[in-house]
């Protein structure tokens, strides 16, 4: 691996299970362990593991904590309890996303904020920039190890490597009796949680997990799973260019709230209506796997776009994808194609996600 990438503490543990790894977000991370269709297979009928200690933790202390979050952060902080988190966003000055990332309260003026990998020193800076004298704001990142265990079968795993635990209900936070913190979100559509160890302990909690069923998994998988379910990728999907409104995700912006960082924009793009929206498309037939940046077009070969994400779905065995189309194109049901290396595959514009999740009995 080239020099200057970071390291997860648990990249022995991966190159001891047989993991091919590969440069990611500035992170040496493993991509696959077997094969991207037996890990994505595990994930949505068993239950798998990913590393995901690249991604950044940050601590929010002090009174007055849940004020200023609330002028920081797109969604409404107020409306967390002790124990719960909740999907939100960091926005510019523009309404543009810096990052999308979950915040957790873990007492009246405590917070727990998991942010995305490439983004840890951007998020803190911007933060910081902000941050009141009063208020404490730390970067624990280096602290954890952390994992995702996802699948129908992952709270019977957590019950196996942590007896006498209690995982937390879904969107809440708990800590174990031995300091590791779990939380119950996920980025595949599955049951699951999220488990951080102490950074020396991770190894040794990822192997347990693996020990106990539970199938190591790699970037390829997490990437087929979270975008079949129309999960966003930050840097692809979104970015300081486009708002939560034209990425379809204004569920969790709450313009009622009071002033934060990048409203004022989006109360404006409500009001007077979009010029682009990020939607769904799916082949209608077979074709080759639609990769991000690869063009969309109208039939009659008219330039609309171009894919933010895209993948053959191992799901659904047809090609799936995400772009931001002129809102005129966006109706469920529009015909447009997309170009793969100079040939053209039809495909439209469907609801997502773009496959549900079958309950296991």
């Amino acid at each position: 691996m080239s020099d200057g990438l970071k390291r997860t503490p648990l990249e022995a543990t991966h190159v001891e299970l047989g993991a091919k790894l590969v440069p990611f977000a500035g992170w040496v991370m493993p991509v696959q362990y077997t094969s991207i269709l037996d890990e994505h297979g595990a994930v949505r009928n068993k239950a798998g593991i990913f590393d995901i200690s690249h991604m950044g933790q940050f601590r929010v202390t002090g009174e007055g904590s849940e004020a200023w979050l609330n002028r920081m952060l797109a969604n409404n902080v107020a409306k967390l309890s002790p124990s719960e988190g909740q999907y939100t966003f960091l926005l510019n000055e523009r309404g543009g996303v810096i990052d999308d990332l979950i915040i957790y309260r873990t007492a009246a003026d405590s917070f727990f904020l998991v942010v995305n990998a490439s983004m840890i020193d951007e998020d803190f800076a911007w933060f910081a920039k902000h941050l009141p004298e009063d208020l404490v704001l730390s970067n624990e990142s280096e602290a954890w190890a952390g994992m995702a265990v996802q699948g129908p079968e992952a709270a019977a795993a957590f019950a196996k490597v942590c007896p006498g635990e209690t995982l937390p209900p879904r969107n809440g936070i708990a800590t174990t009796s031995d300091g590791c913190i779990v939380c119950r979100t996920g980025y595949t559509g599955e049951d699951g949680f999220e488990f951080f160890s102490p950074a020396a302990e991770g190894g040794e909690w990822f192997k347990k997990f693996a020990v106990a069923g539970v199938k190591p998994c790699g970037l390829g998988a997490r990437d087929s799973l979270r975008l079949e379910m129309g999960y966003p990728l930050n840097g692809s999907d979104l970015s300081p260019e486009r708002t939560p409104l034209e990425a379809g995700l204004g569920f969790f912006v709450d313009l009622e709230k009071g002033d934060f960082i990048g409203r004022d924009v989006l109360a404006k793009q409500k009001a007077e209506g979009l010029a682009t929206k990020l939607v769904g498309l799916r082949y209608t037939d077979k074709g080759a796997p639609p990769r991000a940046h690869y063009g969309v077009y109208s039939p009659e070969g008219e330039t609309l776009g171009e894919l933010s994400s895209g993948v053959l779905s191992p799901s659904l065995g047809q090609g799936i994808g995400m772009a931001y189309l002129p809102v005129a194109w966006t109706k469920l049901g529009t015909e447009l194609t997309v170009d793969v290396r100079g040939r053209r595959f039809p495909a439209k514009v469907v609801k997502k996600p773009f496959y549900k999740p079958v309950p296991k009995s």
